[in-house]
């Protein structure tokens, strides 16, 4: 291991981030609240909080907007699933999935009722946190020859977050690493791809293996050294940590879909803006994209966790209602004719020029033919909210309060958004912490659901 992530993991302070960095952290916490709010209300999180409640009970951590406690390793496996159940969440491109969910989760199981940190020492455990699983990510994308879910290496930067809070010296803080490592899910991603289900993308598993790795390591269990962290292979990833803000590269979705078919929606709304075409006009569309994206082919999904992990529905979605929110990849809209017939009707094309930009880029484009014999072809296509064309301030703003109204605690979302980006200035993380402990009330859930 480097001794620029040994000295980061142990000694890094909020001051010592440039601003920018602080800024960033700020808005990928409002966002992952918001998502996971939203992902409160989905049947996958209702499972997992109940399984962790009954088998994990305790009192060490809590559940997300619910109002229950449970053990540190079951709140951070339940708030990580809730999360990334609802695939509106931040990452990064070039490790192909999520810091953030599983990070989070972790800063919140260890940190309890929020009364032993500033908002500054928070907001600076989650910055470490990011920042090692976004190296650990690319450490093990560089070294392994499958390509494993974002809990294999989420999983490093949950025990980082938990040993600083519980003041774990250097050589116990190594041990809980090499334990996060060696028992993280390696789940193969692809698989959740071909067969979309609740399991997604194993930052749950990741969060709570992370959460064990580090009480296990304060109690001397000891673990294999972390590879991906001190592998000579892997030293180019460490470097630069602490000088080189990954946390900055983070983006952040405009659509609570998989990133992958971004793109294709935004060449889809380009059409619909330029031409202003009914949908009942639409007699073919055809997507050409990327491979991974090409395989999101689940033209008429079963529940929500197939639609977010589809390109014909959200696309379909896009130009049948000209938004895709929430509602679009739930309930009723899982039974739109409108929507489903323009699904069906969608050909993906696996395209080699786009494929040979991935991960670093992902490009679509989208040819639709209408009824009068018109053929509308899109410019090729990039998602919004990357590093390069980010989300505005208030575009993440405007999601995070529309992700609240969606999990019913709208009557909250103003509070927490200004303690949020007040929490490098707030004397106490407590009240930030009292504010997503509770459950929302009955007369908000039923608001929500109009």
């Amino acid at each position: 291991m480097t001794d620029a992530a040994r000295a980061f993991i142990c000694d890094f302070r909020l001051g010592d981030a440039p601003a920018e960095a602080v800024h960033q952290a700020k808005r990928c916490l409002l966002d992952l609240i918001g998502v996971a709010a939203a992902g409160s209300q989905l049947q996958s999180s209702r499972i997992i909080r109940s399984v962790a409640a009954s088998q994990f009970g305790g009192t060490g951590g809590y559940f997300l907007f619910d109002g229950r406690s449970a053990s540190a390793t079951g709140a951070a496996l339940a708030n990580a699933t809730t999360i990334d159940g609802f695939d509106a969440h931040d990452g990064h491109p070039l490790i192909k999935g999520h810091a953030g969910c599983g990070t989070l989760a972790g800063l919140l199981a260890f940190a309890g009722d929020g009364s032993s940190l500033s908002g500054a020492e928070a907001l600076g455990h989650l910055v470490v946190g990011y920042e090692v699983a976004i190296r650990a990510g690319l450490a093990l994308h560089a070294t392994a020859a499958d390509y494993h879910t974002s809990g294999a290496w989420v999983s490093l930067g949950v025990a980082a977050v938990g040993a600083r809070i519980m003041g774990l010296d250097w050589a116990m803080t190594r041990e809980a690493l090499g334990i996060a490592e060696y028992n993280g899910p390696r789940s193969q991603m692809m698989r959740c791809i071909d067969y979309p289900t609740m399991i997604k993308d194993g930052s749950g598993w990741g969060a709570m293996t992370g959460a064990a790795a580090v009480h296990l390591a304060r109690e001397g269990f000891t673990g294999a050294p972390a590879i991906t962290m001190e592998g000579a292979d892997v030293a180019e990833f460490w470097g630069d940590i602490g000088s080189r803000w990954r946390i900055g590269e983070q983006y952040f979705k405009a659509y609570p879909v998989c990133r992958w078919a971004q793109p294709a929606i935004e060449a889809a709304a380009q059409l619909q803006r330029d031409h202003r075409f009914e949908h009942g006009a639409i007699d073919a569309i055809s997507v050409r994209t990327f491979h991974e994206a090409y395989k999101l082919a689940t033209a008429e999904p079963r529940d929500t966790d197939a639609a977010q992990y589809s390109l014909p529905f959200p696309v379909a979605a896009l130009l049948v209602r000209g938004k895709v929110g929430p509602a679009e990849i739930d309930a009723a809209a899982l039974a739109d004719a409108d929507i489903l017939r323009l699904s069906r009707m969608v050909e993906p094309v696996d395209e080699p020029r786009f494929s040979a930009l991935f991960p670093a880029e992902r490009w679509a484009e989208v040819e639709i033919r209408l009824a009068d014999g018109r053929l509308l072809r899109s410019d090729p296509a990039v998602a919004r909210g990357s590093a390069e064309n980010p989300l505005s301030d208030a575009e993440v703003s405007e999601k995070f309060h529309g992700l609240m109204l969606a999990g019913g605690v709208a009557d909250r979302a103003a509070q927490i958004e200004d303690m949020v980006m007040g929490l490098d200035r707030a004397a106490n993380f407590a009240p930030l912490v009292a504010a997503l402990r509770q459950a929302p009330v009955a007369a908000e859930l039923a608001g929500a659901a109009e």
